[in-house]
């Protein structure tokens, strides 16, 4: 599992967990429906207490985003409706982004020249209607 604890990180481990979980079901590594690593097997590979893991998976299942199956484990679900959400969530803080660069003087013009710039693009997909 592709999950470090950052233990000078101010987050509870718990929460540590759950968003990189999160993170790992947004990038696809964990798929729909895959079986998650069971909380025992999950808290010796990090090093830490099982009702740590119990808990990440607790706030995860609370959100729609794992479902447990008795005798079973836990499985990553809800993935159709992450994905819009963290989207929106991400336009906003684009939004409160662009509010706070425009209040100190940056050009919409340089803010996107910044985008093209770190993604590597230079063609007319970006500000101008399309997504990308």
């Amino acid at each position: 599992m592709l999950i470090d604890i950052d233990f000078r990180d101010k987050r509870p481990l718990y929460e540590q967990v759950s968003d990189r979980l999160e993170e790992l079901m947004l990038a696809g590594v964990i798929a729909q429906n895959e079986a998650l690593p069971s909380v025992r097997a999950l808290a010796v590979e990090l090093s830490i207490n099982p009702n740590t893991v119990q808990k990440a998976y607790g706030v995860l299942e609370q959100k729609g985003l794992i479902y447990s199956v008795s005798g079973r484990g836990s499985f990553a679900g809800g993935l159709e409706q992450l994905l819009p959400k963290k989207q929106e969530e991400l336009l906003l803080e684009q939004d409160s982004l662009a509010n706070r660069a425009e209040a100190i003087g940056l050009s919409r013009e340089r803010l996107i020249e910044r985008i093209r710039e770190c993604r590597g693009k230079t063609g007319k997909e970006i500000g101008k209607g399309e997504e990308s």
